[in-house]
C-alpha cells in the first residue's frame, strides 16, 4: 500500500494527530515563501497570471473538458519502451486505466479517423475517398471534387517535420478510447526506481545538459558542500534563450504533474471506499523551499512559465478554429455548436491577456543557425514524448502522453505562425493542420496547467487556515 493511505482502525485518530503536528511544523516556511514577482525571460508577473486564470480561464476550461469532444482521448498504452527493457507494469490498482466501451463513444468521433472532425468529413463516402488523407482537416459539403482529390495528394506529404511529438497510430488495434473524466490524474503510488529513471532520462539526456553539470537534488551528484544547485543555475543562465526555455518547459511540466498528485492524494480508505484530497505533507516534500533547498519555488515559477507558453499558443491558433469549416463534430448538433462557442470564447480570453510571451525572440539569429537549433529543439522534445512509453503506471503514462503531446502541439503552433495566417476560410490548408488527437491533447494539457495553478492557490489557503486555527 502506498504512503499516505490511512485505514480505519483504533489508531486512526492518533495517526491523524501526529500528521497534524508534522504539518504544523512546516507551515510558516511554505506560506512565507509564496511564489511571486516577475518571471525570468518574459515580462509577466505571477499575480497577473493568478487573477487571469482564476477569473477568466479556469471556470471555462473546466467546462470545456467535460464536453464529449474533449473528454474522449484515443491512446495506445501498450507501446513498448524504445530505450530500455521495461520493468513491468505497475500492479497497484489505482494505476489501472479503464478503456471506454465502443458503445459509449459518440458516433461522430468513432466514425472518423484521427484527422476528421467535421460532419461531412465523417460521411461514409468521405471515409472511403479520404482513407489515407493524413493531412485532411475539417471539410464541408461545398468542396469541389478537385479539392477532394487534392486532399489525397496532400496525404502523401510527410508532415513529421512539423511534429514535436511522437504521435500514436490511432488505427493500431492496441489504441483505445479513454474517458478522461473517469480516469483522473492523481496519486497512484507509482514511484521508486522506475519513475525516477523516466524523469532522470528526460533531464539528463534531453535538456541540452552536459553530464558534468548536476541538477539540484540529484542523488547521483557528488557532494558539493553548500552549493545547493547554484552551479547548475549559473550554467543554465549561460545558455541561449531557446535552451533555457526548453529546460523551463520540462521543469514546469514536472511541477504541474507533481501538484496534481499532491492535490489528489489517497488520504484514507475505509471499507474499500477511498478518500482523495490535498496532502499538505506531500506538497511540502516536493515544494517547500527548506526541504527542497530552494528548488520548490523555482519549479513552481517554471509552471507559470509553461502556462504562458501554452496560453500564447492558444491565442495564436484561434484563427484556425474561428473558420466556419471547423465543427468539432461528435454527432450531437446542439452540443457541437455549444462546444465551439465555448472554445471560441476561451480563445477570445487568451487573446485579451496583456503580457504574452514573445516567441519571436526565439530562433531569431542567423537563418542557418536558427534552423539548426530549432530542429535540435524539436527532436529533443520528440524524444521526451517517446520516453512517456517507458512509464510503468498506465494512468501516469496516459496523462504523461497527453500532456507532452499537448505541449508539443503548442510548440508546433507557435512556430507555424505564417502558415496559420495563410489559412483559407472555407477549405483545409496544406500548410497547417491539427488532428483531433492534437486538439484534444492541447486543450486538456492547458486545462491541467490551469488546474495546477488553481490547486496551488488552494494549498496556500489551506496552509494559512491551518496555521490560523492553531494560534
Amino acid at each position: 500500500m502506498s504512503p499516505g493511505v490511512r485505514r480505519a482502525g483504533a489508531g486512526q485518530g492518533a495517526a491523524a494527530a501526529v500528521q497534524l503536528l508534522v504539518t504544523l511544523s512546516f507551515l510558516p516556511s511554505v506560506v512565507e515563501a509564496q511564489v511571486t514577482g516577475v518571471l525570468d525571460d518574459c515580462l509577466c508577473d505571477i499575480d497577473s497570471i493568478d487573477n487571469f486564470n482564476t477569473f477568466k480561464i479556469f471556470p471555462k476550461i473546466k467546462k470545456l473538458q467535460e464536453r464529449d469532444y474533449f473528454r474522449y482521448y484515443k491512446v495506445n498504452l501498450k507501446r513498448p519502451c524504445p530505450f530500455w527493457a521495461e520493468d513491468g507494469h505497475c500492479s497497484i490498482k489505482d494505476c489501472h486505466v479503464e478503456p471506454c466501451p465502443e458503445s459509449k463513444i459518440p458516433v461522430g468521433i468513432k466514425a472518423g479517423n484521427s484527422n476528421k472532425y467535421s460532419k461531412v468529413a465523417n460521411n461514409t463516402k468521405e471515409l472511403e475517398d479520404c482513407e489515407q488523407a493524413s493531412k485532411l482537416g475539417a471539410i464541408n459539403s461545398t468542396l469541389s471534387n478537385q479539392s477532394k482529390e487534392a486532399f489525397i495528394d496532400w496525404a502523401r506529404y510527410d508532415d513529421s517535420q512539423d511534429h514535436f511529438c511522437e504521435l500514436d497510430d490511432e488505427r493500431s488495434p492496441a489504441a483505445q478510447y479513454v474517458d478522461l473524466l473517469l480516469n483522473p490524474e492523481r496519486y497512484t503510488g507509482y514511484k521508486g526506481s522506475s519513475a525516477w529513471r523516466v524523469w532522470n532520462s528526460i533531464y539528463e539526456e534531453n535538456c541540452f545538459k552536459p553530464r558534468s553539470v548536476y541538477r539540484p537534488l540529484n542523488p547521483l551528484a557528488p557532494s558539493r558542500g553548500e552549493d545547493d544547485g547554484e552551479s547548475f543555475y549559473t550554467w543554465l543562465e549561460g545558455l541561449c534563450l531557446e535552451k533555457r526555455v526548453f529546460y523551463k518547459l520540462i521543469s514546469g511540466l514536472h511541477a504541474s504533474i507533481n501538484l496534481h498528485l499532491c492535490a489528489n492524494y489517497l488520504l484514507e480508505e475505509t471499507w474499500g471506499k477511498p478518500s482523495w484530497g490535498p496532502n499538505m505533507k506531500e506538497f511540502k516534500r516536493r515544494f517547500d523551499p527548506v526541504e527542497t533547498k530552494g528548488e520548490g519555488p523555482r519549479r513552481l515559477k517554471n509552471l507559470y512559465f509553461l502556462y504562458l507558453i501554452e496560453l500564447r499558443a492558444l491565442s495564436k491558433v484561434a484563427p484556425y478554429f474561428e473558420r466556419s469549416i471547423v465543427d468539432l463534430y461528435t454527432g450531437n448538433v446542439q452540443e457541437d455548436a455549444d462546444t465551439k462557442t465555448l472554445l471560441l470564447n476561451i480563445f477570445q480570453d487568451t487573446k485579451s491577456f496583456p503580457m504574452h510571451f514573445d516567441e519571436k525572440s526565439m530562433f531569431a539569429g542567423d537563418k542557418k543557425g536558427a534552423k539548426s537549433l530549432k530542429e535540435e529543439f524539436r527532436l529533443h522534445f520528440k524524444n521526451i514524448s517517446r520516453i512517456m512509453d517507458c512509464v510503468g503506471c498506465d494512468k501516469c503514462r496516459l496523462w504523461g502522453k497527453l500532456q507532452t503531446q499537448g505541449l508539443g502541439t503548442a510548440l508546433k503552433i507557435l512556430f507555424s505562425e505564417k502558415e496559420i495566417q495563410k489559412l483559407p476560410e472555407n477549405s483545409p490548408s496544406k500548410g497547417f493542420q491539427l488532428t483531433r488527437q492534437e486538439i484534444v491533447a492541447l486543450l486538456n494539457a492547458f486545462g491541467r496547467l490551469s488546474t495546477s495553478i488553481r490547486e496551488l492557490q488552494n494549498f496556500k489557503v489551506l496552509l494559512q487556515h491551518s496555521r490560523c486555527h492553531c494560534i
